[in-house]
């Protein structure tokens, strides 16, 4: 047990080599603390030595800095050499592909956001964004990927930016399924106005659902399917000194209009609120968004003064464990707040292949 957590790799082999001498590998184990950041190498060096027992957690938790990660170990005596052609493991090999799923579970159980560079199983794992990367990647994806993200359950993510050419657009596209022509002139119309919007502020970076509505809308693949025809949102405190936020929304669904009204902790909670706690109201769209949650909401202030743009980022999540997260920037927090919660919803009304408005 390194119970602070300070050996280094080498000094563990060393220390397993020695204890080897009295008691056999097979009723030797680690228990590897991650204070110095290699509960994960620790655990790796043991094993080499001779210990045939490792200790770890789910994504690492535990105390102080955590333990050794069972993410990280069960793929590296699958997926690497060293190590597959002289270790068995006691999991079956096709269940290493549910690795990214169970580690995201974990987190959805917690009610914890997932930490998105965690190796393996993490949302930046395998993630490329300058332009010379994402086209190396494409030639051939040993350049910048390790193993192929699949067999761990993840995937190959393009992100788009300002930075970004035409490479990287058309790779997006590709994964999230749009099977469109180089030489489209949708594809310029697209480059530029990710261009536009990122230069007053918003940033797709880690809002793969926004990119994906605004791709679709310029393809023409996206209908329309709840009007937001306005909305009030107030705050105000009572006598008691508790301060109360409540929104009221107009939606308009097939040519009806239908006022949701409700209360939040803050008014972006309160506009949220509004439009979950009115879900029955939303006729055919009600069965779609019951299983809609709210699960991050991030705010950045983009530049200084009275007048600074904020961007607001949402990440969502339903019944099925699918999360997305959307985007919107504004001069008025409760207006990117809208944008973003919209583009949640109408994501969500797509993904689920909802009918479109009448």
């Amino acid at each position: 047990c390194d119970t602070n957590g300070g050996t280094l790799p080498h000094e563990v082999s060393k220390i397993v080599l020695e204890v080897l001498k009295d008691i056999p590998g097979k009723n030797l184990g680690i228990h590897a603390h991650n204070d110095t950041g290699n509960a994960v190498a620790n655990s790796l060096a043991a094993t080499l030595a001779g210990v045939r027992q490792i200790q770890g957690t789910i994504n690492g938790l535990g105390e102080r800095c955590g333990n050794a990660n069972l993410m990280s170990l069960i793929p590296t005596f699958f997926l690497k050499k060293d190590f597959s052609s002289k270790f068995e493991v006691n999991i079956k090999p096709n269940n290493i592909k549910k690795l990214t799923q169970c580690s995201r579970l974990l987190d959805e159980i917690l009610n914890r956001k997932p930490n998105k560079h965690l190796p393996y199983v993490g949302a930046a794992a395998f993630s490329h964004k300058g332009g010379l990367h994402v086209s190396a990647v494409q030639k051939d994806p040993k350049t910048y990927e390790h193993i192929n993200p699949e067999e761990v359950g993840n995937t190959r993510n393009i992100i788009v930016s300002d930075q970004a050419g035409k490479s990287n657009i058309l790779s997006r596209l590709k994964t999230i399924g749009i099977d469109i022509k180089e030489n489209d002139p949708k594809i310029k119309k697209l480059l530029e106005e990710v261009k536009d919007r990122e230069f007053i502020g918003y940033s797709y970076d880690g809002a793969d659902a926004s990119f994906e509505l605004l791709a679709r809308r310029i393809i023409g693949e996206i209908p329309r399917y709840i009007l937001i025809n306005e909305y009030d949102v107030s705050v105000k405190k009572n006598s008691s000194g508790k301060i109360i936020s409540s929104a009221k929304a107009q939606l308009e669904v097939d040519g009806k209009k239908i006022v949701c009204e409700g209360e939040g902790n803050g008014p972006v909670n309160a506009l949220d609120n509004a439009i979950r706690q009115n879900i029955d109201k939303l006729n055919k769209y009600s069965k779609y968004l019951k299983d809609l949650k709210l699960v991050d909401y991030k705010v950045r202030i983009l530049n200084t003064g009275t007048e600074a743009v904020t961007r607001v980022s949402i990440e969502s999540t339903d019944s099925k464990g699918k999360s997305w997260f959307t985007i919107g920037v504004s001069a008025n927090i409760i207006d990117a707040s809208f944008k973003a919660l919209i583009d949640s919803l109408d994501y969500k009304l797509f993904k689920d292949n909802a009918p479109a408005s009448l």
